[in-house]
């Protein structure tokens, strides 16, 4: 048996051919991201046409964020600067080409809120103008650049919630003990009161999704109760609820909300693939439409403002991202593109769920990638922890997973305790335990693949980026003698220093932090016996450590500190600092370089194969 030929890596994460398409509001015209001389840019084109031509002209980092102005005349994106994450608002009329930046504020970020097809020039927007540590809302008035202040934060509001008249009528604001609470106010004159708590317990699995049209109840998702985030309907009146959607074992996820009656439609569960429930009999048409369109989970991306035009689009394991424009009139829907044709040349790895009970009996979920082409046991294994943590690993296309398979090694990605989407009980289980349990959860992960035989145990290597770098930093520092080797991105070092410099407009999370991670003032000792800093000594195996250099949310201090610990203890590593990056690495140029030298990395110490 042999591996099929290798994906370039530049097929695998360079830039798409055309990724993230969005129908104008009208239908009329279909945007896109594709590159403008290597850089990612917003392209715009007329479904069915041959006219696309490139509306913006950004020649550093390339486009990620954009969407519609309402009036579908503008379009808008978001910039920062060499990864500081100082998001800009810009819009481009596509027909003019005249480009102007909305927001001008040095160390300003900006956030969009909210816009709404029945106030086509309007935006609102949260900014940290006034104050870096918290963001006020603003509506931005896209014809004159006015941002007019409509919410002003008393300190402690992390999210901003509009109604049907794009008036601002509720915020979640952060609360002591590490929960939230759910604040309304009637009008933009009224005083904000506390509708309603979360607890710490359910601050992680609840939230406002929606005003009625009305604006006389509200859509959440809301775990009190209950373990896994339901789908509420809640009077505000009187508080009367009534449950829309419910499992008892995960939490609602993506929810469609009719773009005028603002009814809920469609809620999907994401178990072991992402599952739809219909909620409007008016859609199941259309859905069964939809899922006969391939193989594949789907997520409506887009809506014109009739209603008569959906944007869906599908991931496959084996497949680059699909797109199409589904026309409801007429249940029929044309094929737009695959993000990576590039791919369809080559022979892609399934992505199988596994399931395995951790050491206390907890049942954890993940994802086994194998080589195509090889045996399936006595193989390299890569166990590629997820970021976050707060956030979860899903079936579908992973470029990395693709990539590691590719080049012979067995990819499994495990979701362990403390991720999100299985519930209360099983995210807040990872309370406390950064590089304690969470990382067990890992472990077991391995022991569970070499027990079936699916994995080599002297070829075991731990990888990821932001949590999951600082997950192979303790892979390689806690639990040595499981790993052959250690590849760590943006990960946090030192959970002391970690926490101290998490961005301004951060702050009122720092008491989840506390509450989640631990508390540098009352818990020190308990920190520092769970930073891979104060433990280099225990490493034992070889180490590539990449960081950005303007990287907000984990400073490049976090990496530079342990690569400075270990030469001075002589230990074998490999350190790539990116000047023009912050957490992660947007520009392909750079995406290619570290995936270059993961790639020789990973071949010289499990074995696997390298494109030259």
């Amino acid at each position: 048996m042999t591996l099929p030929p290798l994906i370039p890596r530049d097929v695998l994460f360079g830039n798409p051919e055309k990724a993230l398409p969005l129908l104008s509001p009208d239908g009329r015209q279909l945007a896109y991201l594709a590159p403008v001389d290597g850089v990612l840019n917003v392209w715009v084109a007329t479904p069915g046409g041959n006219d696309d031509r490139a509306v913006t002209r950004d020649t550093d980092r390339g486009i990620r964020q954009y969407f519609w102005g309402r009036d579908s005349k503008h379009i808008l994106y978001l910039q920062d600067k060499g990864g500081d994450e100082n998001w800009r608002l810009f819009s481009v009329d596509v027909v003019g080409g005249t480009e102007r930046e909305l927001t001008p504020y040095p160390s300003v970020q900006v956030q969009v809120v909210d816009h709404n097809k029945h106030f086509p020039h309007d935006v609102v927007i949260a900014m940290n103008r006034s104050d870096a540590r918290r963001h006020d809302a603003y509506r931005l008035d896209l014809e004159s650049g006015e941002a007019r202040l409509v919410a002003e934060n008393p300190g402690n509001v992390v999210q901003w919630v509009t109604d049907a008249r794009l008036q601002v009528r509720a915020a979640v604001a952060a609360r002591d003990d590490g929960g939230f609470d759910l604040l309304l106010r009637g009008t933009e004159a009224d005083p904000w009161a506390a509708t309603l708590t979360w607890s710490a317990e359910d601050a992680l699995t609840s939230g406002p999704v929606t005003f009625s049209a009305d604006g006389r109840a509200l859509v959440l998702r809301d775990s009190r109760g209950t373990n896994a985030a339901r789908l509420l309907r809640r009077a505000l009146d009187d508080g009367d609820a009534t449950v829309l959607a419910e499992d008892p074992e995960y939490d609602v996820a993506e929810v469609l909300v009719h773009p005028d009656t603002y009814e809920v439609q469609l809620a999907s569960f994401v178990r072991a693939r992402r599952d739809w429930v219909v909620l409007d009999p008016a859609l199941a048409s259309d859905v069964a439409v939809v899922r006969a369109l391939r193989d594949g989970d789907f997520l409506v991306y887009d809506r014109t403002d009739a209603d008569d035009r959906w944007l869906v689009g599908f991931t496959q394991d084996t497949a680059p991202a699909s797109y199409y424009a589904f026309d409801r009139s007429a249940g029929r829907a044309e094929f737009l593109f695959t993000t990576r044709p590039a791919l369809q040349r080559h022979t892609l790895a399934a992505m199988e769920p596994i399931s395995f009970q951790a050491r206390d009996g907890l049942e954890i979920h993940g994802y086994l990638t194998r080589p195509p082409g090889l045996a399936r046991t006595g193989l390299p294994l890569v166990v590629n922890v997820h970021g976050g943590p707060w956030h979860r690993d899903e079936w579908g296309y992973n470029p990395e997973a693709q990539w590691l398979a590719n080049r012979g090694y067995a990819c499994l990605q495990v979701n362990f305790r403390g991720s999100t989407g299985y519930g209360k009980r099983f995210v807040n289980a990872g309370d406390h335990e950064w590089g304690g349990k969470m990382h067990d959860d890992v472990v077991d992960g391995v022991r569970w693949a070499i027990a079936q035989g699916i994995a080599d145990p002297a070829r075991v290597a731990i990888y990821g980026g932001s949590y999951g770098g600082y997950a192979a930093l303790v892979g390689a520092t806690f639990t040595p003698d499981l790993f052959r080797c250690a590849v760590s991105i943006v990960g946090p070092s030192n959970l002391l220093t970690f926490i101290d410099t998490i961005p301004p407009y951060w702050s009122s999370y720092r008491t989840m932090l506390y509450q989640r991670v631990g508390n540098p003032e009352t818990e020190p000792e308990f920190l520092k016996s769970r930073s891979p800093l104060f433990h280099v000594d225990r490493i034992r195996i070889p180490m590539l450590i990449a960081q950005g250099a303007n990287d907000p949310r984990v400073n490049r201090a976090e990496s530079e500190q342990i690569v400075a610990a270990m030469q001075a203890k002589g230990i074998d590593h490999e350190y790539l600092l990116f000047e023009d990056e912050g957490h992660g690495f947007a520009k392909p140029e750079n995406r290619l370089r570290f995936y270059a030298a993961a790639e020789r990395f990973l071949a010289r110490h499990l074995g696997g194969r390298a494109q030259d």
